[in-house]
């Protein structure tokens, strides 16, 4: 292979032709203002309104974790940003993988992802009853709860099957209505501040490093989707620009979002009953104003936020196995592309495993396997971005003396040094159990490559 680099250090490479369909087959339907809201829509999702109460039993310290996963989150948004320059595809996180290190390890990062993606939209709309439950009681009937988190699941399927336009269209308003809100309890609410509400700096008993590491886990999920524009590319104009730009805007935009309405939460409700809060942000709103009515808008806010997230989210599903089957390592109804530009199997598959963990949910109570998938999503969802940043160190050896300027070698190998870094901090940071399970749910993918790679060579 020819040597190489991504990034201002060196010209970006163009794709080949083969890697992307003609335009009029897939078109390009995402600007700067999509793929940013996209970015921003999948990783603020329902996260944001329970993170404060999950975190405040480690106490303040958790603000600074959040403040090192914002940095690690930005870095890996530049990472991602510098990759596109040279592989403007979709499928990004399983493409620079690919690229750099052959088939096998192209096929563990779409795996991994792809398993990531499904097992998290599930747990998504799972999630969304809890809020829609303050809105239409629902009461014990699980029925009418499998109902509620099946509608949120394929009403966002749906609007994929419409077509990239769509989906573009549905991020942007949904981002929309949940920031409101959401910068509303972030900005005015910082004037109900009472220092006196934000406890110790470290109440769990712990050693700080300790404590930040522990908080650092609970937290890292919340930056999933950091990757949203890189694995659209295809469907972003001018993607070698625009995919970085709406990276790390969308990152910013959301660590912002995060951290204020974190800080606001943190000094509007007493520490001791944010602890205990099921709801921080609607006991932060009946701080501010009185009364109740809090609860019931923040619910609205929060049944928005996780539609507009699965929207998103099901979209990722589809672009990995995509682009993964159009070079025979995933099966091929996974590379069919429907009219609107997104590949429709994907989204099917997606929405039928997701309707399958949800009946699972219902059915087998709540600490059944399904609870166990959820927590290593994060595991899962970080060995892309592992294989990714080492791809990109792969590239920068790869650059020849007489196409690479020191200084944007610096940059550039900086940036993935600490992203590679990162990555491995999160994975460490996900538990040994976590780990097991998920090396485990890894490996599972082995038969899969091991058929379909067989297949290929008849």
């Amino acid at each position: 292979m020819p040597a190489t680099d991504t990034t201002d250090a060196a010209e970006p490479v163009p794709p080949s032709p083969t890697d992307e369909p003609p335009a009029s087959i897939r078109p390009k339907g995402f600007g700067l203002a999509a793929a940013t809201a996209l970015v921003m829509g999948n990783i603020i999702g329902g996260g944001i309104f329970a993170l404060p109460a999950t975190v405040a039993p480690y106490g303040t310290v958790s603000l600074l974790a959040f403040l090192v996963l914002s940095v690690g989150a930005v870095l890996l948004a530049l990472l991602f940003g510098k990759l596109a320059r040279r592989s403007p595809v979709t499928g990004g996180l399983y493409v620079y993988p690919r690229d750099a290190f052959g088939e096998f390890a192209g096929f563990l990062s779409a795996w991994s992802y792809w398993t990531m993606t499904w097992v998290s939209i599930a747990a998504l709309a799972v999630a969304t009853v809890g809020y829609a439950d303050v809105l239409l009681p629902l009461g014990d009937n699980k029925v009418l709860q499998a109902a509620v988190a099946l509608a949120a699941l394929w009403l966002p399927a749906a609007a994929n099957f419409a077509g990239t336009r769509w989906v573009g269209g549905v991020q942007i308003v949904s981002t929309i209505l949940k920031f409101v809100p959401l910068l509303l309890v972030a900005t005015v609410g910082l004037f109900f501040v009472d220092t006196d509400n934000f406890g110790p700096f470290n109440a769990s008993g712990e050693s700080v490093p300790g404590a930040l590491a522990a908080s650092a886990a609970l937290l890292l999920y919340s930056f999933l989707g950091v990757e949203s524009a890189a694995m659209s590319a295809g469907e972003v104009r001018d993607p070698e620009r625009t995919v970085g730009r709406a990276s790390v805007l969308g990152t910013l935009g959301s660590a912002l979002v995060y951290l204020l309405g974190m800080v606001a939460v943190f000094g509007l409700v007493p520490h001791g009953e944010l602890a205990e809060s099921g709801a921080p942000f609607a006991d932060a709103v009946d701080a501010m104003a009185g009364g109740h009515w809090g609860g019931t808008l923040i619910a609205a806010v929060a049944v928005a936020s996780m539609v507009g997230c699965l929207n998103g989210w099901i979209l990722m599903s589809a672009q990995m196995p995509y682009a993964a089957a159009r070079d025979g390592l995933f099966p091929a109804p996974f590379a069919r592309v429907g009219k609107g530009g997104v590949p429709g199997f994907g989204v099917l598959a997606c929405a039928v495993l997701g309707t399958l963990l949800i009946a699972l949910n219902y059915t087998a109570g709540p600490d059944t396997t399904f609870r166990v998938l959820v927590l290593i999503t994060t595991f899962t969802g970080c060995v892309p971005y592992l294989l990714s940043a080492a791809a990109q160190l792969y590239w920068l050896a790869q650059g020849t003396r007489e196409r690479v300027r020191p200084a944007g070698l610096a940059r550039d190998l900086i940036v993935a040094v600490l992203s590679f870094a990162f990555s491995f901090w999160l994975i460490a940071g996900a538990g040994y159990a976590a780990v097991y399970q998920g090396v485990l749910f890894l490996f599972a993918g082995i038969p899969v490559y091991v058929w379909m790679r067989g297949r290929s060579a008849e």
